[in-house]
């Protein structure tokens, strides 16, 4: 039987005895093939543990008991002590793993000292990544301007997946949006929101590195920034993400003035998608190379496009027209 109840021999000597209904020593010894000397000592054995009764007399007979009855007891004691330990265990590793949570708090953020430092450090996760890199731009960058991030087009041409989100106001400085456009055209997914909370970059979903100085004391000393690892800080920066990507205008790509099936051509496009995002039309213009009454003119007729007399009305309509 199993769990150590019986060892081998015993186990074989009740199974033959089950099998005799009753048996003398002798008998016993000669169908097991033991000697007389261990038959007598494996059914004492057995008797011992009230699986055997004996019949007295010169030569005694042995006849099995019901295992479930001698041994009902013993098995219950037994589980009743492996739940024991069970919740021992349970128990225990609860308060190991608790315990290295403490140990080991400091590895989960890392503080980085200086612009170097963390320009280099987010070169080397890009070079790294694997799956996805997540981003949070925010106007005036403290590390990486970027038209300097080459390292995304290489993450890029390796398949990783990168989601953008861009404050208006970067929108508007001169060269960013040529920067844009390039990692669009590489495959990035780019869209803008008024204002972030935070800079923030997060790679594979597994690492985050969140700069701590706050905009109004930029310049003031050497930047810092956390390096956060795996954990529930970096699952509420994930939240964070998610919950601004899904209220985020996308940014669509400038190209060509050939029309889709929706009546707009790509320069448009990407004029509605800076209207959307909020981008006065100096910026617009500026960033398009055209003047602003072009702008005008053109929004004039996506207006049209869309049977509205108002930008709010051609912002409302272009979700849902799946326009951007």
């Amino acid at each position: 039987m199993q769990d150590g109840l019986l060892d081998a021999r015993e186990e074989q000597a009740y199974r033959l005895l089950v099998g005799l209904s009753s048996a003398r020593s002798a008998e016993l010894a000669e169908v097991a093939e033991l000697s007389q000397h261990e038959a007598d000592e494996v059914l004492q054995r057995l008797h011992a543990k009230g699986l055997v009764a004996i019949q007295p007399g010169d030569e005694p007979v042995f006849r099995p008991l019901p295992p479930d009855v001698a041994l009902g007891t013993t098995l219950l004691r037994r589980q009743e002590s492996l739940e024991s330990a069970r919740k021992t265990v349970a128990s225990l590793s609860e308060e190991f793993r608790a315990s290295a949570s403490r140990r080991d708090a400091h590895h989960l953020v890392e503080v980085i000292v200086g612009a170097t430092t963390l320009r280099d450090r987010l070169r080397d996760l890009q070079n790294s990544a694997r799956e996805e890199i997540l981003w949070f731009c925010r106007a005036n960058p403290l590390a990486m301007q970027g038209a300097d991030n080459t390292e995304e087009y290489g993450a890029l041409s390796r398949g990783v997946r990168y989601r953008a989100i861009y404050e208006r106001a970067l929108l508007e400085t001169p060269g960013e949006l040529d920067s844009i456009a390039e990692g669009v055209s590489w495959g990035e997914e780019a869209r803008t929101l008024l204002a972030l909370p935070v800079r923030l970059a997060i790679v594979d979903r597994a690492t985050a590195i969140c700069p701590l100085v706050r905009d109004d004391e930029l310049g003031i000393g050497e930047p810092t920034a956390a390096v956060i690892g795996r954990g529930q800080l970096l699952d509420a920066l994930l939240a964070l993400f998610e919950s601004h990507w899904e209220q985020a205008t996308p940014v669509k790509l400038q190209g060509g003035d050939q029309q889709g099936p929706d009546g707009l051509d790509d320069s448009e496009r990407f004029l509605l998608s800076l209207m959307v995002a909020g981008v006065p039309d100096k910026s617009i213009a500026s960033q398009l190379g055209i003047s602003r009454r072009t702008v005008q003119r053109r929004l004039d007729r996506l207006m049209s496009l869309a049977g509205v007399d108002t930008r709010t009305g051609l912002a409302f309509q272009a979700a849902k027209r799946s326009w951007l």
